[in-house]
């Protein structure tokens, strides 16, 4: 986003916000819906990312964005726990990341696609064994 105004102050310049920090607040922002498993393409990449980046990495990892003067388009790829219906999530995500869009960056999210790429089922805990 590029912004040309002259402050208060009278300084004039421009203030240039980055496809990567567009894409870490749409990640995080996407993380905080309940039913969100993890964002991303595959649980091997994710993993290298996780251990190897650092928080904004993290954030990143399956977000695509493309970020013009007023607005963004917002590509999510989100695996979803089982038993979350896959809609209502959506929708949810969709709601939560243009809201921090906004809050955050002043850019509108012109488009944020959705593509759920898997559903996590949550591991049970062993059963004892019954002698």
């Amino acid at each position: 986003m590029t912004e040309q105004k002259k402050p208060e102050g009278g300084f004039a310049g421009e203030t240039i916000i980055e496809d990567v920090v567009v894409a870490s607040i749409a990640g995080l922002a996407a993380k905080e819906i309940e039913g969100v498993a993890s964002l991303g393409k595959s649980s091997v990449r994710r993993a290298f990312a996780e251990h190897l980046g650092g928080a904004g990495e993290k954030a990143r990892m399956g977000v695509n964005v493309e970020v013009g003067k007023k607005e963004a388009i917002i590509d999510l790829f989100l695996t979803v726990m089982y038993g979350f219906n896959i809609p209502n999530t959506a929708t949810q995500v969709r709601s939560k990341v243009a809201t921090r869009i906004t809050e955050v960056t002043g850019l509108i999210a012109k488009e944020i696609n959705i593509h759920v790429v898997g559903v996590e089922v949550k591991e049970e805990q062993p059963r004892p064994k019954v002698e």
